[in-house]
């Protein structure tokens, strides 16, 4: 799930849990609007922990010494 899908579990989520007032038998729209802004939250933090993994503002730069590149004394 990407940030764009998570945004739009956000606002969809929103949409019913807020300014929907439909009642219907066997299902509670509030309650699915609740359950989709929590997934949309979830998908967000987790795309954006998962890209600022590739970040290039967070790169580590590593330096591997082998015994075969040492000088011998």
């Amino acid at each position: 799930m990407g940030i764009g899908v998570s945004v739009f579990l956000l606002a969809l989520g929103a949409i019913l849990a807020f300014a929907v007032e439909f009642d219907t038998s066997g299902i509670d729209i509030d309650t699915v609007g609740i359950i989709l802004m929590v997934v949309g939250a979830l998908g967000l933090m987790l795309s954006l922990l998962f890209w600022s993994s590739f970040s290039p503002y967070n790169r580590r730069e590593r330096t591997v010494v082998r015994d075969r590149d040492r000088e011998v004394l």
